[in-house]
């Protein structure tokens, strides 16, 4: 299969979607790979080290395009990309697309079959293609939101671990899911008081037994989430429906029950984020203020640690993108429901239930 890796363009996006070991396995699997110049500089992979696994770098954009089959990427496409795309390529990326209507219609209409990374299930019911980043986006947001704190980035001046004779900070996650747990451990880990809520009372129950006296879980409802963020320092965000556009828990009212200069960061973002107030920020200026209450909203934040995402997501990814070029797109989905899963368009068709329903579109089951 001619596969084509391309350089992603949103801003402040350094990830890139294959690694020079990626690529090998690829070509010695006899498939021809193009990778598009500089594609994974901001990485630290050279064009060098993609040629020597056995790449051709491309220069011109189109050209790529007009050579795949297959499109890698780490980021849904951008507006100006989509002129790139003929019909009936594969794109296998992160689509999150139940927050971006006009992607999916430009999908349908270019009969474009999108595979998104973050619906491909497993035998347990993860999402191993997610798992990753979302792994580091929970670090991230504890790390972030110290940071936001501080008096000089707009915050209210505290220290989540305290010092002795002085209070720690005050932490709610909203969602115990994988953004959840891994926010939790580097909280806990800097001694701050960390109160988590969900709606699954075995997930709950997950915590109580890792964390013990350590962490306070409560179950999510409305009462529970407007006494929780009223002595909150930090509120994080962690809330996921697989595919579906993320649910809005806490309105801009709401923010007037939480401390003057007290922050928020969403992690759902990339689904149109678990606050009524959240909008898509980035690297280069991620916060913004409603309310006195300090928003960090950036929707690509593994990006920020490029090396690490790049690997953890490729070592996750390979295998699916292995499959697909191996068999074919309509073995390798008949072969395996969970990469199925993954199927968001397909042939002009809206083929994930949660996303059609997000966006109001007619959804079709499709079968191979």
């Amino acid at each position: 299969m001619k596969i084509a890796l391309v350089k992603e363009i949103k801003i402040h996006e350094y990830r890139v979607a294959l690694t020079p070991d990626d690529v090998e396995v690829l070509v010695k699997n006899s498939h021809e790979i193009f990778v598009e110049h500089n594609a994974g500089y901001e990485t630290g992979f050279s064009d060098k080290e993609y040629e020597k696994a056995g790449a051709l770098i491309v220069f011109d954009k189109q050209e790529l395009f007009d050579k795949a089959e297959m499109i890698i990427k780490v980021k849904e496409p951008l507006t100006q990309e989509y002129e790139f795309f003929h019909e009936g390529q594969i794109l296998f990326t992160y689509l999150h697309i139940a927050a971006n209507k006009e992607l999916a219609l430009f999908l349908l209409n270019k009969k474009i079959s999108a595979i998104a990374y973050e619906t491909i299930t497993d035998e347990k019911g993860g999402l191993p293609c997610l798992t990753p980043m979302s792994e580091i986006a929970g670090r991230l947001a504890a790390q972030e939101g110290a940071k936001y704190l501080e008096k000089p980035f707009g915050g209210r001046g505290v220290l989540l671990g305290g010092v002795p004779g002085v209070e720690r900070g005050n932490v709610v996650i909203i969602g115990a899911g994988i953004v959840g747990l891994n926010a939790c451990k580097m909280l806990v880990g800097l001694g701050a008081n960390v109160i988590v809520l969900d709606i699954s009372a075995s997930r709950l129950a997950y915590y109580d037994d890792l964390f013990a006296s350590k962490v306070t879980t409560l179950f999510s409802n409305r009462t529970n989430i407007l006494k929780t963020i009223k002595n909150a320092d930090l509120v994080i965000g962690a809330v996921l429906i697989p595919g579906a556009k993320a649910p809005k828990l806490i309105t801009k009212d709401d923010l007037k029950l939480m401390k003057k200069n007290s922050v928020i960061v969403d992690v759902a973002i990339d689904q149109g984020g678990c606050f009524e107030t959240s909008k898509i920020t980035y690297h280069d200026n991620p916060t913004y203020i409603v309310n006195d209450v300090v928003h960090y909203c950036v929707a690509n934040m593994p990006g920020a640690v490029c090396l690490t995402s790049t690997l953890a997501l490729s070592a996750s990814t390979l295998k699916f993108t292995l499959d697909i070029a191996n068999k074919g797109l309509k073995k390798a989905l008949f072969d395996d429901k969970h990469l199925l899963n993954g199927l968001n368009t397909y042939n002009g068709k809206l083929t994930n239930k949660a996303v059609a329903f997000s966006l109001n579109l007619q959804y079709e089951k499709v079968t191979f």
